[in-house]
């Protein structure tokens, strides 16, 4: 009796730097993620939007190769998860969550906080960086408007300016994939105006990596970001252009409430019908 030939999929080309093909991520016998298929290509800039619950956070650890998929392929920078050294690739990630800036030391210079990620690591110890290091530190602060703070600690700092120093950290490897997990949250008004503005040059450089943005506002999503994805409960409601996807209709099914979107310029709105 012949035995069913199962196709392996083939790798994405050079451009693609996320290929999910019907994923799902199942812990307990509960979905986190089903069936999910997405793609993500070099010089796109995605949101990711979604209720507490929605598999945001499991979407990204398995974008960061901190997770392997229950069921499905996945494809980060080329490499198929499950085949694949994932030290190694994590080293062409760059990741910015809340819970490093749990780790930092308070007393941790900003510079320091920056250059450390050359050798993956938090906290300076007796690791010696080349000068060539420290320029891209200072160059990659002084970008994200952080660079009169250089020698400050980091434990003295604003929310903001915690934020932006951790995204400059991420991009200090030059990474080819940069992954931001809800980076306005807890922020103020202000605070969350400076982050966008941030991003939004990030996102227009054409030097800059894929970007993949978790929030679950859509105020915080920063202009020249270009798709979007909503998720509702593991499952995706909608992906595709952002113009295409921040519609009332996709945002209502999103959060289960009946939404009003408003666009003005390059942001958007929401509010409860």
């Amino acid at each position: 009796m012949l035995e069913a030939v199962v196709p392996v999929p083939r790798p994405p080309d050079d451009d693609t730097v996320i290929a999910f093909d019907r994923l799902s991520v199942i812990r307990g016998g509960s979905h986190l993620l089903r069936d999910v298929t997405w793609q993500v290509e070099l010089d796109e800039r995605w949101v990711v939007l979604g209720p507490n619950g929605a598999g945001k956070t499991t979407l990204l650890n398995l974008a960061s190769a901190r997770l392997h998929p229950s069921r499905g392929t996945a494809y980060v920078l080329g490499e198929r998860l499950g085949r694949t050294d994932v030290n190694e690739l994590r080293t062409r990630i760059g990741l910015s969550t809340g819970q490093l800036a749990e780790r930092v030391p308070p007393a941790e210079r900003v510079l320091d906080v920056v250059v450390t990620a050359a050798w993956s690591v938090v906290g300076r110890w007796r690791e010696s960086y080349d000068p060539q290091d420290e320029g891209r530190a200072r160059a990659l602060l002084d970008q994200l408007g952080m660079g009169p703070l250089v020698d400050r600690e980091f434990g003295t700092l604003s929310e903001g300016e915690r934020k932006r120093t951790l995204i400059a950290r991420a991009l200090m490897t030059d990474p080819e994939l940069m992954l931001l997990d809800e980076p306005a949250a807890g922020l103020d008004l202000g605070g969350r105006e400076e982050l966008l503005a941030r991003l939004s040059e990030l996102a227009a450089d054409p030097d800059a990596p894929a970007m993949v943005l978790v929030t679950h506002h859509v105020e915080e999503i920063p202009p020249g970001f270009t798709h979007a994805m909503l998720l509702r409960e593991g499952t995706v409601v909608a992906a595709g252009l952002l113009a295409e996807t921040m519609t009332a209709e996709n945002l209502s099914k999103t959060f289960g409430l009946p939404l009003v979107v408003q666009r003005t310029g390059d942001r958007y709105t929401a509010r409860a019908a």
